[in-house]
């Protein structure tokens, strides 16, 4: 090749080199050269992990869908928190789904979230979510307000599904289900759920941030952490906190 480096680099960048054009480039002498192909080789191989650890999260869905076409994954977001509502989400991936990056949420930067979300979303065959509201939860217990958000997502799905697989929670239901230990890293349906559920979530909480300043509910997402009890000693119980939970009752009046 006669090209130059910064060629060389848009090349592999762009296309799939032959085997051919990956021997011509390993005995270029450009030492910038053979940067671009060990970089090149560096992401291949990464990519290469991407998908077999991406195959391995579909073997539950492989097996089920010759008899179950319309799986559907089930997760949820925000059982632990000290504020706000519950969410979660109900999504069944087409057989031919390939998001390689699609992982359990909490393994991705909110960066990765926000595109795999757009994605997920535009490939899903159906995508449904969930929420059970604070009032709910101090009702009938964060466990019981997962379980109706969860119940409520499947209900709302545009196409009924024939199995569901469940990241941890076990629900009553005429369907067939499975629920797993973090299922959000071995199935990819429910870690799609995951991230649906994780974006859903962190934008209702930006939104709580906005109408009650001083919690940074943006940053903690209602998680107890120091700065969110300090804020709860000095500013006080809002009407999205779960009053039912010990870390806020002792604030209350």
């Amino acid at each position: 090749m006669t090209e130059t480096i910064a060629q060389i680099k848009q090349f592999l960048q762009t296309n799939q080199p032959t085997a051919a054009e990956l021997k011509q480039l390993a005995t270029d002498p450009r030492k910038g050269v053979q940067r671009c192909l060990k970089q090149y080789q560096k992401q291949q191989q990464q990519l290469k992990a991407e998908k077999n650890a991406f195959l391995t999260r579909c073997q539950y869905e492989q097996h089920l869908w010759p008899r179950y076409p319309h799986i559907a994954g089930i997760d949820e977001v925000g059982r632990g928190p000290l504020a706000g509502p519950v969410v979660t989400a109900a999504v069944i991936l087409p057989h031919d789904f390939a998001l390689y990056a699609v992982n359990d949420s909490k393994q991705l930067s909110a960066k990765k979230r926000q595109q795999l979300y757009r994605l997920i979303l535009e490939q899903a065959t159906s995508i449904a979510v969930g929420i059970s509201s604070v009032a709910t939860i101090d009702r009938v217990n964060i466990l019981q307000a997962t379980k109706l958000a969860m119940h409520q997502a499947v209900a709302t799905l545009t196409i009924p599904p024939d199995y569901l697989l469940i990241d941890a929670v076990k629900l009553k239901t005429a369907l067939p289900t499975r629920s797993m230990f973090k299922g959000d890293s071995r199935s990819i349906s429910i870690a799609a759920a995951s991230i649906v559920a994780k974006v859903v979530r962190d934008r209702l909480m930006i939104a709580y941030d906005r109408a009650y300043p001083g919690y940074n509910f943006r940053h903690n997402a209602g998680y107890g952490t120091a700065e969110h009890l300090t804020a709860l000693a000095k500013l006080g119980v809002t009407t999205i906190h779960r009053r039912s939970f010990a870390p806020v009752r002792k604030f209350l009046n």
